[in-house]
């Protein structure tokens, strides 16, 4: 999966963990900031009806092809569109000028491989979760080549060595249908979400702070949009980040946003994870959800990303700074209507 800050790819023993531990005999779970969709993935093979939603369009698709996609229907269709990409001519396109001239997040050599595949992409008409699919293996092979320290806001001085080597289309890791009923992926904005959600256990992992997933992702979103737009900065940024704000990334605004999300879903069961550099305090957020039930929390430290354990540097690549700390917490606070043994994670 792609590299992504607040994935849960080193906690998700103890998130999964933590849903079993509420509902041991399977059930209906939704994750309404799904992100990279790693949770929903993880999940849904454990045998769990995932309910995948995210405001963005690449999150969508990531949660289209690990969540909603089921593996013997689309496996061998995949494979063999992935098969026909393999073989495209590298063209240069808008990707190539956005994102590896003007901004230098990827090879232009790869820019011209990942126009040509996606260009080729668009024009075939694919049923939208075999697109979501190779579009999610595109996007990964992008990741896997990019010349960033984890996020599209900044690049490297010097190619990173991965930049060099050729993008690789791989199938994505699809999972079988489970037994509950089929699972899904949604867009749209959580708050907006609330109300049509009906689970036995909602998961819940908004923004934490100022900076977007949108503006930190932009060229993914792009990339799956395929739309062209206009950008700014030296980032490069799609001009939409400017407008399309989330009130999760405004310290006024989280607040009122998750709670008005707490108090309308429908389920008897959360789990809400939040990094303890976030916005709202452990004290706040169990008095919040408090309301729903009895809280437990469960702590677990782990390194902060690779681009804050580098340092602050000026934009000639001075080191000007020094992190405050490497390491911090994620809180995930377990909400049930009674106290129920949390397993620890494997």
């Amino acid at each position: 999966m792609i590299k992504y800050i607040g994935s849960k790819r080193a906690l998700l023993g103890h998130v999964t963990g933590a849903v079993a531990g509420v509902l041991p005999q399977g059930g209906r779970v939704c994750d309404l900031f799904s992100g990279t969709a790693r949770v929903g993935h993880a999940l849904k093979k454990q045998g769990f009806q995932v309910w995948s939603n995210d405001v963005n369009a690449y999150a969508h698709a990531l949660a289209t092809t690990y969540v909603q996609a089921d593996r013997a229907r689309w496996i061998a269709r995949a494979e063999a569109v992935l098969a026909e990409l393999r073989t495209v001519k590298p063209q240069a396109g808008w990707f190539t000028q956005a994102f590896c001239r003007d901004a230098r997040y990827f090879h232009p050599d790869n820019g011209a491989r990942i126009d040509a595949m996606r260009e080729r992409i668009e024009a075939m008409g694919l049923e939208p979760e075999l697109k979501a699919i190779v579009l999610v293996s595109l996007m990964e092979a992008a990741d896997r080549v990019d010349s960033t320290a984890g996020v599209q806001m900044a690049y490297m001085k010097q190619w990173a060595p991965r930049a060099l080597k050729p993008l690789e289309l791989r199938t994505p890791d699809l999972v079988p249908a489970v037994a509950g009923g089929p699972c899904r992926a949604t867009q749209g904005d959580a708050v907006a979400m609330a109300d049509q959600v009906e689970a036995d256990l909602v998961y819940l992992d908004p923004p934490y702070n100022q900076h977007s997933y949108l503006a930190n992702y932009h060229c993914w979103e792009s990339l799956v949009l395929w739309d062209r737009p206009e950008t700014y900065g030296v980032a490069n940024k799609r001009v939409d980040v400017r407008t399309r704000k989330s009130a999760f990334n405004s310290r006024p605004g989280i607040g009122p946003a998750l709670r008005s999300v707490v108090e309308r879903i429908r389920a008897p069961n959360l789990i809400v994870s939040f990094n303890d550099e976030g916005y709202l305090s452990r004290a706040e957020l169990v008095e919040m959800l408090s309301l729903r039930g009895h809280v437990q929390v469960i702590e677990v430290a782990h390194p902060r990303y690779v681009g804050a354990r580098i340092g602050i540097h000026n934009p000639k690549g001075e080191k000007v700074g020094q992190v405050g700390r490497l390491r911090n917490v994620e809180q995930l606070f377990v909400v049930t209507d009674r106290p129920v043994a949390l397993p620890v994670a494997a």
